[in-house]
């Protein structure tokens, strides 16, 4: 009886520290559908995370026994973060399905004690359970003019488009073309490593910022289409696209959800882009961001681009590769 006692005690003084993973799943969810998680189960849990991120109760999600969970790319417990100081969300409300390795992106507007901000965000869902959660925020805290949120409404359609199946790219070359995209932008000298639609758009943290004269004042480059802008070299201060990821393909769409850091060395102040412009980099010491970028891809092009980027330390690692995702 004694011994019985203690157990009940030592377990009662557990709970605590087990924390939402190991609480019982929510009213009226089925794990067993979930062990083939397709577009609408995703879908579904998406809905359920940001339900209970607004409500900021983690223990309405049915959590894996070991979760992954970063906020602008630091590791934290469930429930630390954005759950403590979240107040909101807005209708704009972009997504990606990947059936194929059970992630879902999201990327919408928060408001946290009613000031908004911009969030990128991939879930994985293993064995019926959310066993990875990764987020980056755009705060109005950080430097420039980020977030724009004014404008943000409705997606794009061109994101929920579906492809139709004789067109659709293998999920190995959609990576290929959005990674060329990366090559393109780092140490940026005019050269395309990758191609580009005519019309295709740039959304920064909610700011166009491709065929949109008068965007950032000073920031003339703005009023330039995608590959315009790149053959112009105007980005040759990103010194390295690091640590990239393509977790998510959603193949069905031509999306590809990218995840690594733009890091910058701060020593090229003084720049001269391709037409022999004179320019200065707004990077004049070390910096990085981290970011979560949503990418469509048509006909072998990239047709639209949604980034959502902010300011961590110089050369940050990535708690993703340390943990080997």
């Amino acid at each position: 009886m004694i011994a019985r006692k203690i157990l009940v005690l030592a377990c009662a003084a557990l709970a605590p520290l087990l924390g939402p993973a190991a609480r019982a799943e929510p009213a009226g969810f089925n794990s067993n559908q979930m062990q083939s998680c397709d577009r609408a189960c995703l879908s579904g849990v998406v809905d359920q995370y940001l339900d209970a991120l607004v409500r900021k109760d983690p223990s309405r999600l049915p959590w894996a026994k070991h979760v992954v969970f970063t906020e602008n790319n630091v590791q934290l417990a469930i429930g630390d973060g954005l759950w403590g100081t979240i107040s909101g969300k807005r209708a704009y409300d972009l997504r990606s399905l990947d059936p194929a390795s059970g992630q879902a992106g999201w990327i919408g507007v928060i408001e946290e004690h009613g000031v908004p901000g911009i969030m990128a965000l991939r879930l994985r869902v293993s064995d019926g359970k959310i066993s990875e959660v990764e987020t980056v925020l755009s705060r109005r805290v950080d430097n420039g003019p980020f977030p724009v949120v004014d404008g943000l409404k409705i997606p794009p359609p061109i994101f929920s488009a579906i492809v139709p199946p004789a067109k659709r790219s293998p999920r190995e070359r959609l990576i290929s073309i959005v990674d060329g995209y990366f090559d393109t932008l780092q140490l940026n000298d005019g050269t395309l490593f990758t191609q580009f639609a005519d019309s295709c758009e740039r959304t920064e943290n909610g700011l166009r910022t491709t065929h949109n004269p008068g965007a950032i004042p000073g920031y003339d480059i703005a009023a330039l289409g995608c590959a315009d802008q790149f053959r112009k070299g105007q980005y040759v201060y990103d010194d390295r696209l690091r640590d990239r990821r393509y977790p998510l393909v959603d193949e069905e769409r031509g999306l590809v959800l990218a995840a690594g850091f733009i890091d910058h060395s701060g020593r090229k102040v003084d720049v001269t882009w391709t037409d022999g412009t004179k320019a200065k980099s707004v990077f004049f010491y070390p910096h990085s961001f981290v970011l979560l970028e949503l990418f469509k891809v048509e006909d072998g092009k990239i047709a639209q681009v949604e980034a959502v980027f902010t300011t961590v330390p110089y050369n940050m690692p990535s708690p993703w590769v340390a943990n080997g995702k």
